[in-house]
């Protein structure tokens, strides 16, 4: 498995903002933290690692102001470093349903690029850091975690919807029905400030 130490991702993504700053830089780093505290709990997969792919997982957007091809931005850049598993994750992240169309946002990308991430999609068997990731992107505001159905409504409400939106709601469900069977648990129970961030309220205080 290729990735960077973490030292070194931190590096990269301190790079990245200075480049592009922005709430993105935030959103990746709970993405990071939520996959690290649920891979803890997770009989198959590592902490850091899962940190790792998750605070990296939209370093293409360091190219600048960008829809989906920060996708391919990132497999690029990190592919060029030699990190061929964190790159894969710039792309998969994207993918709950493995279908170019299925995206919550626009492909401004070439043919020549849409025909590569049609083929690679096509090579690949989505793993369990692929799945964490996936999920987490859809938890992660840039304040901290929230419910799923929140995000995706979120997402929704700024991109639009489509024939794809039902399927991939019903995929993140059943990613997160499918890693809660794994972990023995709601990942939320893993997760610190999600009633805050979902509902705007301290529920201690």
């Amino acid at each position: 498995m290729n990735i960077p130490s973490l030292e070194q991702a931190e590096v990269l993504l301190n790079e990245a903002q200075e480049l592009h700053p922005g709430p993105w830089v935030q959103h990746s780093f709970f993405v990071g933290k939520a996959a690290e505290a649920i891979a803890e709990q997770h009989p198959k997969l590592d902490s850091q690692t899962a940190f790792i792919l998750g605070y990296l997982h939209d370093i293409g957007r360091r190219a600048g102001v960008a829809d989906m091809r920060h996708t391919l931005d990132g497999y690029y850049f990190l592919m060029e470093k030699g990190f061929d598993t964190a790159a894969r994750i710039c792309i998969t992240h994207v993918f709950p349903v493995k279908h170019l169309n299925s995206v919550a946002g626009k492909w401004d990308c070439t043919k020549q690029e849409l025909d590569f991430l049609d083929e690679y999609l096509s090579k690949i068997e989505f793993d369990e850091y692929d799945r964490l990731i996936q999920l987490c992107d859809a938890i992660a505001l840039p304040t901290g975690y929230c419910l799923i159905e929140k995000r995706l409504m979120d997402v929704a409400l700024r991109h639009g919807v489509n024939e794809f939106s039902v399927p991939r709601w019903k995929a993140f469900l059943e990613i997160q029905k499918e890693i809660e069977s794994a972990i023995g648990q709601s990942i939320y129970k893993a997760l610190n400030g999600v009633v805050e961030n979902t509902f705007g309220f301290n529920p201690y205080a």
